[in-house]
């Protein structure tokens, strides 16, 4: 099988290379194929880049700069002299990684960026492994319809959709009512029982400091506010084609549930394992089958106990803003996303505050619900979509006196 990976140097990324070396590491069968992987992008981790691309024979490379791209020849040239793979860079870079003759794009890449070379690859034919839930959250309408028309699979690669996707995989298609709600599950961030005026000083270290899980530093950040799950609300929605009041979140800070559906006959079915994003990356890349794997095995009698509890949405209000853009929808999901992109890369920079990224999100949909230069449209193109998400960036940028 052949695969391709979009942001192959960041968390989901990384995991996926080792992912695919414990699967080519078995003898190749249904359930456990070889991979392949024919490209990759990166950001301007070129040293990183240049160790994948030599390890597995990658074909075509692409890089965020041409400055990236010549740092990238001299790696490769010092790590194997003979080796000429294709190389690209920017935004034409990443459509020419989405579109390489694969079975599977791994979207690992974080943030709009990613919408483009999904489509791109969607409307190639190819499967999507989906570990970008922008895409979903900003254009879902766009891109679940692109998928139906092109007949390619979504498959979720986040371990909540995924424990989702797997709990529906017995709902008989003639009972297309049985479902009655899907329980996502979160496991409260590192400040889970805080007040929302003792988040007025926390510190970037005690933000990336995430009690299960290990992720990036932007998906950590908007763990730690909430908007990582309100974002999943909105990329649940259009994946499984239920209302947001289909959803509901609840915090379970152990994360061994990954998240649950309910039937309208009061069964509900639950997926659970170790906090270990390899278990639904691989699922992704060998669905419909399942390989061995070799992350530590779930033994429910050292977990001890499982707790549950509602979300606290006015010490974390993102997550109530999300809920109000599902609900809106249209234009409404792309400036939430592009001013939650835009104060985390602030907040990551050290430049505001933490409670300042739920108020300038907040400002930021407010103004654009209000607007006559970006107005709120309720049914948008992709071009209207892109505008919304630059709308914001700019909003954001003159909000913060020109920070971004």
């Amino acid at each position: 099988m052949k695969i391709a990976i979009l942001g192959s140097t960041g968390s989901i990324g990384t995991q996926t290379i080792q992912v695919v070396r414990e699967l080519n590491s078995r003898k190749e069968t249904d359930c456990n194929p070889h991979i392949q992987i024919i490209a990759l992008a990166a950001g301007s981790n070129v040293d990183a880049l240049a160790k994948q691309a030599v390890e597995f024979d990658v074909k075509i490379l692409s890089v965020k700069s041409i400055d990236d791209k010549a740092r990238l020849e001299n790696c490769l040239l010092k790590l194997k002299p003979n080796y000429k793979p294709e190389i690209y860079y920017g935004a034409d870079g990443l459509l020419k990684v989405a579109r390489a003759d694969v079975s599977i794009l791994v979207t690992a890449i974080v943030g709009m960026i990613g919408l483009k070379p999904t489509l791109a690859a969607i409307h190639k034919g190819t499967n999507i492994a989906l570990a970008n839930k922008e895409t979903l959250v900003v254009a879902g309408e766009i891109v679940m319809n692109a998928a139906k028309e092109n007949n390619v699979k979504i498959l979720p690669v986040d371990s909540e959709h995924s424990a989702i996707f797997q709990a529906l995989n017995g709902l008989n298609e003639k009972d297309c009512d049985a479902l009655k709600k899907i329980i996502l599950t979160a496991s409260g961030g590192p400040f889970r029982g805080r007040s929302y005026e003792s988040l007025e000083k926390v510190t970037l270290a005690e933000t990336l400091c995430h009690p299960t899980w290990n992720m990036g530093s932007k998906i950590t950040v908007d763990s730690a506010t909430l908007m990582n799950k309100g974002l999943e609300v909105i990329e649940a929605m259009h994946l499984f084609n239920v209302s947001p009041n289909d959803i509901e979140v609840v915090v379970h800070p152990q994360s061994i549930i990954h998240s649950a559906v309910m039937y309208k006959d009061g069964s509900v079915i639950a997926q659970m394992g170790n906090p270990d994003m390899k278990v639904p990356i691989q699922l992704a890349l060998t669905y419909p089958y399942r390989a061995d794997s070799e992350t530590k095995q779930l033994d429910l009698s050292e977990i001890g106990k499982l707790t549950f509890e509602k979300p606290d949405t006015e010490s974390f209000p993102c997550l109530s803003h999300a809920f109000r853009a599902a609900s809106i929808g249209g234009t409404l999901p792309a400036v939430m996303n592009g001013a939650n992109e835009s104060v985390v890369g602030l907040f990551l920079e050290n430049k505001i505050k933490f409670n300042d990224i739920q108020y300038y999100v907040y400002k930021a949909m407010e103004a654009h619900m209000a607007s006559l230069e970006c107005p709120f449209d309720p049914h948008p193109s992709l071009e209207q979509i892109i505008e919304a998400d630059k709308w914001a960036r700019e909003f954001i940028k003159k909000e913060t006196g020109g920070l971004v």
